[in-house]
């Protein structure tokens, strides 16, 4: 069999193509060329991530989270192939979330980047699809693993920087997602026949604190327990002074460090009935030892 895949140079890109190499035969969309389908798989990932940064305008994201997609999917339609597989996220449904994020959580994302997300995903559900093609819209939590630059890398040059972490007093847990699990997943619904079409959540069977991450990180670099339980009240008092003079610890920040968002992947796990490849914390440790392997900090 063969794959169209999108966003071929991206993170999750490049671990795809090597994940299927040998197996399935890829063939990838260049940026600005027709969209020509004439493999047996479509496999959608180009995307506008986060801007964390917030130098880009809005428009950006839904040109190419929305609009792309909306290309994408309508030559599918029109081609020969069977399957559609989608990137999306769980910042299409909510940025906060008070207990565990299920599929069927009404969506109301906050952020453009969330937003041009779930335009994407509503296009695709407002289609008929022929009954032998099948569509899968994935949304993934926070991705790790070799080679990646996001949050985790930002967490990990702390850490290297023998930073002390003072936020050890607050309590919280966040689901990740491997990338070996993201990949294991996309191979099982592309075999098994009987995945049924629609939206699945994908993470990490655990989720972890941020202390307990900070805790892998210091293992990884042969460091001690560099954590310290600082009154939750004088941290936030220092945050909001953060917020007027411009400090490294805003409120902002302090709100990502230390909130909680777990997801729930039990709908994708009942379909595959298999254990995924890597736990949580193996995963993360395989990541925090590539960084310190490539002394990757930025």
């Amino acid at each position: 069999m063969s794959i169209f895949l999108t966003g071929s140079s991206g993170f999750i890109g490049k671990n795809l193509t090597k994940y299927f190499k040998g197996i399935y035969t890829i063939n990838n969309y260049k940026k600005g060329t027709c969209i020509d389908i004439n493999q047996d798989i479509v496999i959608h990932l180009a995307g506008k991530a986060h801007d964390t940064k917030k130098t880009l305008s809005p428009e950006i994201y839904y040109e190419i989270n929305t609009e792309l997609t909306k290309n994408v999917f309508d030559s599918f339609l029109k081609s020969k192939a069977k399957i559609f597989i989608m990137l999306s996220s769980v910042k299409a449904v909510a940025d906060k979330v008070n207990d565990s994020l299920k599929e069927n959580h009404f969506p109301d994302p906050k952020t453009h980047y969330g937003k041009s997300k779930l335009y994407a995903e509503q296009y695709i559900l407002s289609k008929n699809i022929p009954d032998d093609k099948k569509f899968y819209i994935l949304r993934p939590c926070m991705i790790h693993g070799p080679e990646n630059k996001g949050n985790l890398n930002l967490l990990y040059k702390l850490i290297f920087e023998k930073t002390p972490w003072i936020l050890g007093a607050f309590n919280n847990k966040r689901s990740y997602c491997s990338i070996e699990n993201l990949l294991f997943i996309i191979k099982e619904i592309i075999e098994n026949k009987n995945f049924v079409s629609g939206i699945y959540n994908v993470a990490d069977d655990e989720p972890l604190s941020t202390n307990e991450v900070v805790l892998l990180i210091a293992k990884s670099l042969n460091r001690r327990n560099i954590i310290y339980n600082i009154s939750p009240i004088l941290i936030k008092y220092l945050a909001k002074l953060g917020d007027v003079f411009r400090l490294p610890l805003n409120s902002e920040r302090l709100n990502k460090l230390t909130e909680s968002y777990v997801v729930c992947n039990k709908k994708i796990l009942n379909l595959i009935r298999k254990p995924l490849p890597i736990s949580s914390k193996n995963g993360l440790s395989k990541t925090f030892l590539y960084f310190k392997k490539q002394k990757q900090f930025i």
